[in-house]
């Protein structure tokens, strides 16, 4: 047996897999209408919506097989995300691959495969698969049909994915967000590992509104937006909360790599499109917060006294402006 090798892009991958928050969620008659329109359409005992997690492949409808996961190490679907198009096994006993895996050997007795992987977002999240416990062949009629059948899993999925998007800047949105801090912050406390939330407010954003139009606000949002995603680190959550509100929670990180990211923050505006061709310079209040999982109990808990500490930092600024 042959465990699947790690896909290059599985950080961001598991990223929008979680951002999607599905896993272990009750079954949906959207996507078990889809498995069993394929069981009946394909003549085949199983036919499954999977999704690869990091360690174990999870099944949103499963029509055939009772279980609700499986460990990645012997999933034929962690196999079938590493490439676009259709994966294909018409006898799983001459495929060295899975001739030995226990899924062929054993329950459920394996024997043919096929299986479309499911993309959102550019990223291969799982397969909408069949199923079979005796060889068989799959002709192009079939191959189309299961891709069709795959390709209107992905819409359901893309539909979770837009409710937790900022569709302006393509950041989480604050939904969004909140569902990768929280487990973000799960495995920093789990791990003893520190964590900074830095909260963001746009300086006279409803002024460059007013002045330049609306079009012109969106083009400084994205902008800034920019800024964020180039600056902070992949495995930082980075998220915008509605209107010229803005987060990022840095993780592993203490309060000490605040002010170095958000001198390089600064720096990076002054580069790159921080004087927009409007005329103006995008500038930014931002309050730091150390994450205590005594204290911050929350998300909320946390980006309250994050947001109070920016409004501290605007008011201050304010203050150094009139005194000149």
């Amino acid at each position: 047996m042959k465990v699947a090798p790690i896909p290059v892009n599985e950080k961001s991958r598991i990223e929008t897999l979680r951002l999607l928050s599905i896993l272990d969620t009750q079954p949906e008659e959207r996507f078990d209408r889809l498995t069993r329109m394929a069981k009946r359409l394909f003549s085949v005992p199983i036919a499954q919506v999977t999704l690869v997690d990091s360690e174990r492949q999870w099944f949103k409808s499963s029509d055939g097989v009772e279980a609700s996961e499986t460990s990645r190490d012997i999933s034929f679907c962690a196999h079938a995300i590493l490439d676009d198009d259709l994966m294909l096994v018409p006898d799983a006993l001459k495929d060295d691959r899975f001739f030995d895996n226990p899924l062929v050997t054993g329950d459920p007795n394996i024997r043919f495969y096929a299986g479309y992987p499911l993309r959102v977002n550019s990223q291969n999240l799982g397969t909408l698969c069949v199923i079979d416990n005796k060889p068989r062949v799959f002709d192009e009629e079939e191959r189309q049909l299961l891709k069709d059948l795959a390709e209107m899993a992905e819409r359901e999925l893309s539909a979770l994915q837009l409710a937790t998007t900022d569709l302006l800047t393509t950041l989480s949105n604050r939904r969004g967000f909140e569902l990768l801090a929280r487990h973000t912050l799960r495995i920093c406390t789990r791990m003893g590992k520190p964590a900074t939330l830095l909260f963001f407010d746009l300086d006279r954003f409803k002024w460059i509104n007013d002045t330049y139009g609306h079009g012109e606000g969106d083009r400084a949002l994205k902008a800034f937006a920019q800024g964020l995603l180039s600056i902070f680190r992949d495995s930082d959550v980075i998220g915008r909360l509605g209107g010229d509100e803005f987060v990022v929670l840095l993780t592993g990180a203490g309060s000490e790599l605040g002010p170095i990211a958000l001198s390089r923050l600064e720096e990076w505006i002054t580069m790159h499109g921080g004087l927009v061709e409007a005329g103006y310079r995008i500038q930014f209040s931002v309050g730091q917060v150390q994450f205590n999982a005594v204290r911050h109990r929350t998300v909320d808990e946390l980006l309250a006294d994050a947001d109070a500490a920016m409004y501290v930092n605007k008011t201050a600024i304010r203050r150094e402006i009139q005194d000149r």
